[in-house]
């Protein structure tokens, strides 16, 4: 049984982790100001919207209770 959890959690993992970072390269994407007009006050506002997620996973890998979740929107 626990084998099977490990297993799943690696699959998981893999695939979730791997599109988690494709959509941060493509939120990357715009950052091009050729392309893209954006305030300063919008960057940081979408960078703090990913820290703070990425604070959250941090928390609930090193903790039991669970985290909110929570939605974007500029």
């Amino acid at each position: 049984m626990e084998r099977d959890k490990g297993a799943k959690f690696i699959e998981l993992a893999n695939k979730r982790v791997n599109r988690a970072i494709k959509d941060i390269q493509l939120v990357c994407n715009l950052t091009n100001r050729q392309n893209y007009d954006f305030t300063d006050e919008q960057a940081k506002k979408i960078v703090r919207a990913l820290q703070q997620e990425v604070d959250q996973v941090k928390q609930s890998f090193s903790s039991t209770e669970e985290v909110g979740r929570s939605e974007f929107k500029l």
